[in-house]
């Protein structure tokens, strides 16, 4: 499929700058790599945005937790951690 994408004058000495360095052939294998990146990118964010509103839903459903509640509560978790540790290397 053949598609004319226009460039600012910017982006055209960037993607031509990539081709002359070596690190790609021409500049359409620039433009699919940034389009494989954005793809990504998207991936990525909505990834993020789902792991968000699985942990918002959770927190709805099984509460919420302040600064303080959860500093103690690691503050714990690290000091059974410890515990565990100097009982067994005695």
């Amino acid at each position: 499929m053949a598609t004319n994408v226009h460039l600012t004058p910017e982006l055209e000495r960037f993607a031509r700058q990539c081709v002359e360095e070596g690190r790609y052939n021409n500049v359409s294998e620039v433009v699919r790599s940034a389009l494989r990146m954005l793809q990504d990118a998207e991936d990525r964010k909505k990834a993020f945005m789902a792991m968000l509103k699985a942990a918002e839903d959770e927190a709805d459903r099984d509460g919420w937790l302040t600064m303080d509640d959860a500093l103690v509560a690691a503050e714990a978790a690290v000091a059974e951690v410890e515990r565990k540790f100097k009982v067994k290397g005695e």
